[in-house]
């Protein structure tokens, strides 16, 4: 036995355990006499991460070491004494299909299942992944109302939706725990209403990223933050209790909350949650975030990559719907039709809504013509025209079952197309860069009004870290082991170029309100739109907790650039491009050199880092002239900068 992430922490390897294990391995196994592995393995540790620096190295070595000092034996006893009953897969409030298939599948029974047990269409139900509580977090963040200020950083950061927050009247608190913690909501939209940020503890990964992010401080303890990380275990069964009670807290009425902040948007409930991403994961904040602000309507085509694997790997499925049963539906595709996969969900949609258009005219004499008119003309633009519309199609459907003919049962199959859909296109940096550009490029010529939303890691981070056309010069990744020798593809720019689609490059860590911005106006362009989204990720060698300060620090020098294209600000003679960094006020070595897979090139070959790393700091200075020329309106005779090659 051994505690392995004790030895961890101790020899400075966080919570990787891999070289622990290891070593354990061959310490007990026979397989090789100790001494002959134990070297053996310091010599493979030497050349594995040799040019990740000599500190790397030596950390490893002392986790080898520390790993024979902390292994123990512990004897078997000679019956069963224990009186710790397992607890079941799934609770038993589980929905009956979790029951027969998910948890059958959870418990390595799959190859059991009968086919009369699988989905008759295949078609799979959402919101399961909150039935797998995995409890693989050693902390969990811990909740100080005195401190906190409310800004909701913490819960929009969160990658697996762990953190929530709720406003709720008084009364609400009938028979709520006696450690379930709420104050006073800070601000006049609320004005005397209760508050509260919970953390599901079985769920949360232990990442971190909430206390890095959080702004609020003790003036006392300057260390102590209002969201601190503790123990899980003491926590587990007190904060499963208070998680359970805040869930049947009711959801805040979307029609009273101001969107388009921080502090708003976390209001509402995420309906993309206890996903299998990785801890700390710089892509799966997005998704909630989308899923907060348009999730009821929601339909997403997903390339293959990362974002397919946490979100649609069976067993469990992180996303779910609301109270009322709407969320969002999700299909995976290839890797290299995912956007015309997503665009054929738009022309299906689009063509539903046209005959259920005809069928409510030619209907109107029997369902009456002022609502046939009100479902006709509605203003769906915001949350209160989409809940008046729901609402009119409701009605609406009682009164054509009420109807006996081919033509209102034809609308009643339909009905559901008259309120809002919103398409989203999904995928990562290989998909849209690279395999699945030619798709991406066609979609958005066709004019039609699609979301696409990239989640840029800069290389192809679920099949093991190979380069893609997004991955930066100078960058080391499988196919580029000396560095990539030339500049990052510039794909907002290329998507500019036509004209009529929205182009937005965000990075939450540096800017989370416009990010916000972003997402509410790309969904609310009626056209083409195309939102890339600066994703940390593990294979880019970096502390997952500092994610979002990396993003920041990328903004800072330059490295990711912050701004927004929109085609609607032509009509009102803007400039419809607006560039929302500031000028860059860092070298970009203060980027780079935070990340592995920059700085084990500057090991391996010095002078090699040192020639890319120039070319890579002129494409930074030349990327912004360029940006900054679009930006305003140009004087006669001023020459947009070319790049040296």
């Amino acid at each position: 036995m051994i505690d392995g992430y004790k030895v961890a922490q101790q020899t400075g390897m966080g919570a990787r355990v891999n070289t622990i294990m290891q070593t354990c391995f061959f310490a007990i196994s026979g397989v090789l006499p100790r001494e002959i592995a134990i070297q053996a393995i310091k010599n493979s540790i030497k050349k594995t991460y040799g040019k990740k620096g000599d500190q790397i190295v030596q950390q490893n070595f002392a986790a080898v070491d520390q790993t024979l000092a902390n292994l123990f034996q512990v004897t078997v006893p000679s019956s069963v004494t224990s009186k710790i009953e397992m607890p079941p897969v799934v609770s038993d409030k589980a929905p009956q299909f979790v029951k027969d298939v998910t948890a059958m599948i959870m418990a390595g029974s799959g190859d059991s299942l009968p086919v009369s047990k699988m989905p008759i269409d295949g078609t799979y139900p959402t919101g399961t992944a909150a039935w797998e509580k995995r409890n693989i977090a050693l902390e969990i963040p811990e909740w100080i109302p005195e401190i906190c200020i409310q800004c909701n950083k913490c819960a929009l950061v969160c990658p697996h939706a762990t953190i929530r927050i709720k406003v709720f009247d008084q009364k609400e608190l009938a028979g709520a725990p006696s450690t379930f913690k709420t104050m006073e909501y800070k601000g006049s939209e609320y004005k005397g209403m209760k508050y509260t940020i919970q953390v599901a503890p079985e769920d949360c990964t232990g990442c971190g990223l909430c206390v890095e992010v959080c702004p609020a401080k003790s003036k006392s303890e300057v260390k102590t933050k209002a969201i601190n990380m503790q123990p899980q275990a003491p926590l587990r069964e007190i904060q499963k209790a208070n998680w359970d009670f805040f869930l049947n807290i009711p959801e805040i009425d979307r029609r009273t909350v101001k969107m388009d902040n921080v502090k708003g948007s976390q209001l509402l409930q995420p309906l993309f949650e206890y996903s299998g991403a990785c801890s700390g994961c710089g892509e799966t904040p997005y998704l909630k975030l989308a899923t907060q602000l348009f999730g009821d309507r929601m339909i997403v085509a997903n390339a293959t990559g990362c974002s397919s694997i946490y979100g649609g790997n069976l067993p469990t499925t992180p996303w779910t719907k609301d109270s009322a049963g709407r969320g969002p539906a999700w299909s995976n595709s290839l890797f290299e039709d995912n956007a015309e996969f997503g665009l054929g969900m738009r022309l299906t949609v689009d063509k539903h809504t046209e005959m259920a258009r005809e069928l409510v005219q030619l209907l109107a004499p029997k369902i009456g013509e002022t609502l046939a008119t009100e479902i006709l003309n509605a203003n769906q633009s915001d949350e209160a025209g989409i809940y008046s519309q729901r609402e009119r199609i409701a009605t609406l459907k009682k009164l054509l079952n009420e109807i006996k003919s081919p033509e209102a049962q034809n609308l009643l199959s339909l009905a559901d197309n008259l309120v809002k859909k919103s398409i989203w296109i999904i995928g990562g940096d290989g998909w849209a860069y690279d395999i699945g550009y030619g798709g991406l490029d066609h979609v958005l010529s066709s004019g039609r009004n699609v979301n696409i939303l990239v989640l840029d890691t800069e290389v192809y981070s679920n099949t093991g870290g190979q380069m893609s056309k997004s991955t930066p010069r100078s960058a080391i990744a499988k196919f580029a082991a000396s560095g990539k020798p030339n500049a990052k593809k510039d794909l907002a720019m290329l998507a500019m170029t036509y004209g009529n689609v929205y182009v937005a490059k965000v990075a939450m860590g540096a800017n989370d309100m416009h990010t916000i911005r972003a997402f509410i106006e790309a969904e609310a362009y009626n056209g083409p739109s195309i939102i890339i989204a600066y994703s940390h990720c593990i294979a880019h060698g970096i502390d997952m907790a500092k994610g979002m300060n990396n993003q920041k620090v990328a903004v800072e020098t330059g490295y990711w650039n912050l701004f927004r294209y929109n085609p609607s600000l032509k009509a009102a003679g803007e400039n419809p491009f607006k560039l929302d960094s500031k000028p860059p006020k860092l070298p970009l070595h203060d980027f780079t050199s935070l990340e592995t897979r920059f700085k084990m090139l500057e090991k391996s070959n010095p002078e090699r880092a040192k020639f890319l790393g120039k070319l890579a700091q002129e494409d930074v200075n030349v990327r912004w002239k360029l940006y900054e020329y679009l930006a305003q309106s140009p004087d006669e005779g001023q020459k947009i900068p070319t790049p040296t090659h």
